[in-house]
């Protein structure tokens, strides 16, 4: 579970409006390229990719009275305390820095794609053009500043906020009692549980599955593919255990 003094983003459906600017804002700092989308007869026409890191999707559907309602969810890496994406690395490129954030060192990353294949929030992806896997930081550059990730800075509605994961779990309870006195029955916090509780935490408003999120995201499909790749096949790549063992300690080592 997350320390209490880790940091955390809450995300608050109930409070979005969809206008994107935190996508806008995380392209902007992080100096990614923009990406080609294509009009599938939808709002919600790009992907998240080595050069998208965060993107909004866009659910739409009848509400008990038949009324037509719009909803909008955070993508993004979920920044999991029991990363499936850090077990499944052989060379502890992936590896979790102070405050819970999980990032890549790209000095260490062989391309293996094994953390492709094991988030189950496929939030994290290839560069071709670079042979390394790319996914939101969190911002580290900026929270190790006293700054809030760029994505929470662009937010205009308060729909994003930043803190510690102890005011922010308390502060998504807290909207949650509100939005069910308010009539809606179904809100819900998630992200508590989920791979060990994730650095991003959701108010909902309705049923996780509604937002296309998994419900028990370390499925056994997903373990099974962590224990697999984790196994030996970047061990061979790299032509020798040992190394890949000595390196991992080192990283766990680091920690603090």
């Amino acid at each position: 579970m997350p320390r209490l003094d880790d940091f955390a983003i809450l995300f608050d459906a109930s409070y979005c409006i969809g206008c994107r600017a935190c996508q806008v804002g995380c392209k902007q700092w992080n100096d990614l390229p923009a990406t080609e989308t294509q009009n599938r007869g939808s709002y919600d026409s790009s992907y998240l990719s080595a050069h998208t890191w965060l993107k909004m999707s866009y659910h739409e559907g009848l509400d008990k009275d038949g009324e037509v309602y719009w909803d909008f969810t955070r993508t993004s890496c979920m920044h999991c305390s029991e990363a499936a994406c850090v077990e499944a690395c052989p060379t502890g490129a992936m590896n979790y820095r102070p405050g819970g954030v999980v990032t890549v060192d790209q000095d260490w990353c062989i391309g293996c794609r094994n953390c492709v294949q094991a988030c189950p929030y496929d939030a994290v992806h290839f560069d071709e053009q670079k042979g390394v896997v790319q996914k939101c930081t969190f911002c580290h550059d900026r929270i190790a500043n006293g700054l809030a990730p760029a994505c929470v800075k662009a937010c205009p509605t308060g729909a994003l906020r930043f803190g510690t994961y102890g005011a922010m779990r308390r502060a998504a309870w807290e909207r949650v009692e509100a939005l069910k006195a308010e009539g809606y029955t179904e809100a819900n916090v998630y992200g508590l549980k989920e791979m060990g509780g994730t650095h991003v935490i959701y108010v909902l408003l309705r049923h996780p599955s509604t937002y296309g999120l998994p419900i028990e995201p370390m499925t056994q499909r997903h373990k099974v593919a962590v224990d697999w790749l984790s196994a030996g096949i970047a061990a061979a790549a790299l032509g020798t255990l040992g190394w890949v063992i000595a390196r991992r300690e080192e990283v766990s080592g680091g920690e603090s």
